[in-house]
């Protein structure tokens, strides 16, 4: 049974303009004008048999018009006459065609037609709204384990669905203000890909407010902090070291050298001269002829660091035979290397970069990156640990927090790049509070501009490795243009800062700009929903999670208003002296 079986007598206007994909409607009655809001769903009849064209209120406006009287007349008594004149502003955005085959109700979102003048125009709700709501979930559902968010705010009896492979292939955008919901939002969407049996997700937990969810098909990485050095070094262990030599020449500079020293050239060529030979040293000693080769200094090959601070403390100590007998003079690089081999030793002592430089003897061998690569990439049925990644990063230092991330972001392209096509598996990135490691402004960071560099690839190229992007965030605003921009999906929650709003708007299409204007209002878990995995522009509302996040909202007033608090401010002292709150 068709969706749309209206009679014309139920009809609440006509067609007054048409242009593109924008529609003016005439309303007659003033009552049907009252019963009508903005972005609710009207129908209008197609100039094609069975078919309808759907399309949102945009604008509702009641105008009062003067007409002049022609002079001389019998009514030229009246002072004069006012027309009041009803109209509503649509936006077209689909087509429902009652019968495609076999399939009844089919909703698509193309325009292969526009509506005639004076074309009927109908009010979509109660039964029919709700019938029309679950055939675009039905529509979304005809592909295997759809992604499923909430309800329909204007139908709350209709579930709203996503098409799951467009989410995480041309990527999407999660945004909202703290206590919006943002949080419920990726938890909700994670529960449901670790149901699937080759789930595979990494999610980048920055302050370790998703620790609660829990459940098969999920693990927890944490990147090693001050208190593992000491610690069982094993990744089934769930505890993640990154050492230094899976960093690429150009990250390594970025934690190390300071460019303004006049000496920084020298200092550069030296380390990569003297890594090289380490890396090299390393594979003649593990009989790796084949890649000897081919390898350069960004080949993630283990090389003893150690080895290197030697040489880079003799040749900044060297001295040569002098022009005459029995003469010195300093080397050539005799006092230049001094402030690189002082930053790099700092580095190396500093109990925060335990997961750089700390690491176990076993991290050392050629096959340690193997293992790495299997717990970070493999899918569920390949680990039994699970395929959804949520890996802790709450222990980094700020300073250094774009680097490693970008460092595990190039990591997982790397090796998904390097895959043969025929058995690539899909990853999915989620970068939550995005804004921190892939900024709008790198400021002539260096490390900044490494992670920027390598998300920025993974938003132009990643759909054809198969590595997905879900950029989460606050501050839209403070996030890479270029990343958003290549993003195709767009879950905006409330968001209460005007130039935030403003990014949004211009992510969304052009007929679509006044959606926008509700982001300020939404409640606590609703979200405005656009994109290619949304077969219909609107607003939703986010289901509860089964787990939900340890939100970092405290409530101030409650906790001010008890009587006694748990207080431990000696014991926090110490744990920041420590680094370390066990």
């Amino acid at each position: 049974m068709t969706v749309f079986d209206y009679k014309k007598e139920e009809a609440i206007g006509t067609v007054y303009s048409v242009d593109t994909g924008t529609v003016i409607v005439s309303v007659s009655d003033v009552e049907h004008l009252r019963s009508l809001q903005v972005n609710h769903l009207v129908a209008l009849r197609s100039s094609k048999v069975g078919q309808h064209l759907v399309g949102l209120i945009d604008k509702i406006t009641r105008k009062t018009l003067g007409e002049s009287i022609e002079e001389g007349s019998e009514e030229d008594m009246l002072e004069g006459i006012t027309i009041i004149e009803n109209v509503i502003r649509v936006t077209l955005i689909g087509t429902l065609i009652d019968v495609v085959g076999s399939t009844p109700n089919v909703f698509r979102r193309t325009l292969e037609t526009v509506p005639e003048i004076d074309a009927d125009c109908f009010v979509l709700e109660g039964e029919r709204l709700t019938k029309f709501m679950k055939s675009i979930s039905k529509s979304v559902q005809e592909g295997k384990h759809p992604l499923s968010l909430g309800t329909y705010t204007i139908d709350e009896d209709a579930e709203a669905w996503l098409d799951g492979n467009k989410f995480f292939q041309r990527h999407a955008v999660i945004v909202g203000s703290t206590g919006s919901g943002k949080s419920w939002a990726v938890a909700r969407i994670l529960e449901q890909v670790a149901e699937l049996p080759n789930a595979n997700a990494i999610l980048f937990d920055i302050h370790g407010e998703y620790a609660p969810i829990q459940g098969d098909g999920i693990q927890h990485l944490r990147i090693a902090g001050p208190g593992d050095l000491n610690g069982l070094k094993n990744l089934d262990d769930g505890i993640v070291f990154l050492p230094y030599w899976l960093l690429t020449y150009e990250e390594m500079l970025a934690l190390l050298l300071d460019r303004s020293d006049q000496n920084a050239p020298n200092q550069a060529m030296v380390f990569a001269r003297e890594v090289t030979t380490a890396k090299r040293t390393k594979l003649e000693q593990d009989n790796k002829t084949a890649i000897l080769a081919n390898f350069t200094v960004d080949s993630p090959v283990p090389y003893v660091l150690d080895s290197v601070m030697e040489r880079l403390t003799f040749l900044n100590e060297e001295r040569v035979e002098g022009a005459r007998s029995g003469t010195t003079k300093a080397g050539d690089f005799n006092g230049k290397l001094s402030r690189f081999i002082q930053r790099l030793d700092a580095k190396r002592k500093d109990r925060r970069l335990t997961f750089l430089f700390g690491a176990s003897e076993c991290s050392m061998e050629y096959d340690w990156m193997p293992a790495l690569c299997t717990r970070l990439l493999a899918s569920t049925r390949q680990q039994d640990n699970g395929g959804v990644k949520i890996i802790d990063f709450s222990e980094v230092p700020s300073d250094i927090l774009p680097l490693i991330i970008g460092l595990v972001a190039r990591i997982v392209f790397s090796v998904q790049q390097w895959t043969p096509k025929e058995k690539r598996h899909p990853i999915g990135l989620v970068c939550d509070e995005a804004h921190l490691y892939i900024p709008a402004r790198t400021e002539s960071s260096a490390v900044s501009e490494a992670a920027v560099h390598i998300f920025e690839r993974i938003a132009k190229e990643g759909r054809k490795y198969g590595v997905g992007l879900v950029i989460v965030s606050q501050r839209p605003s403070e996030v890479n243009r270029t990343v958003l921009s290549q993003c195709n999906n767009y879950i905006a929650m409330r968001l209460t800062n005007a130039d935030d709003q403003g990014v949004v708007r211009r992510l969304l299409p052009d007929s679509l700009g006044g959606f926008s204007d509700l982001l300020p209002i939404l409640d606590v878990g609703e979200a405005l929903v656009v994109g290619d995995s949304s077969m219909l522009p609107t607003r939703i509302r986010f289901a509860k999670p089964t787990t939900e996040p340890a939100s970092a909202t405290i409530e101030f007033w409650d906790e001010w208003s008890k009587e006694k608090v748990a207080e431990s401010i000696t014991d926090a002292v110490e744990y920041m002296r420590r680094q370390s709150k066990v």
